[in-house]
């Protein structure tokens, strides 16, 4: 038997939600609120996650993502211009590293999630 599927969603807790809305929209997502403690983040297309008012140390710091992007270091380019670590605490932006698979980049987000930007030879 086959269940084909559309989309997968990760959801993800923020330590402030209001901080952590702002940073997404400031990184280009489009949010839609589903509730007041839960908005749906899309960059493009089909890709999406659950932002949601809920924080647990050990499991928000722990929690990491990846994100393939055509060129890693465009989009480091890109990012970088929005000086995010400047406007939001907490924040951190790597240089793009070179790897065995590719190119990858790495963004902590306000609550302390890791983002694994890159992409693949």
């Amino acid at each position: 038997m086959q269940l084909p599927a559309k989309s997968l969603r990760t959801f993800i807790g923020a330590l402030d939600f209001k901080t952590s809305r702002a940073f997404y929209t400031e990184l280009g997502f489009t949010e839609r609120a589903i509730a007041p403690n839960l908005s749906l983040f899309t960059p493009e297309g089909n890709l999406s996650f659950y932002l949601q008012d809920y924080y647990v140390k050990e499991w928000v710091e722990n929690t990491m993502l990846f994100l393939e992007v055509e060129n890693a270091d465009k989009h480091w380019q890109q990012v970088q211009s929005l000086r995010l670590d400047q406007k939001f605490s907490n924040v951190k932006l790597s240089t793009v590293n070179a790897q065995n698979w590719g190119r990858v980049y790495y963004l902590h987000d306000p609550s302390g999630i890791l983002w694994n930007i890159g992409e693949f030879k």
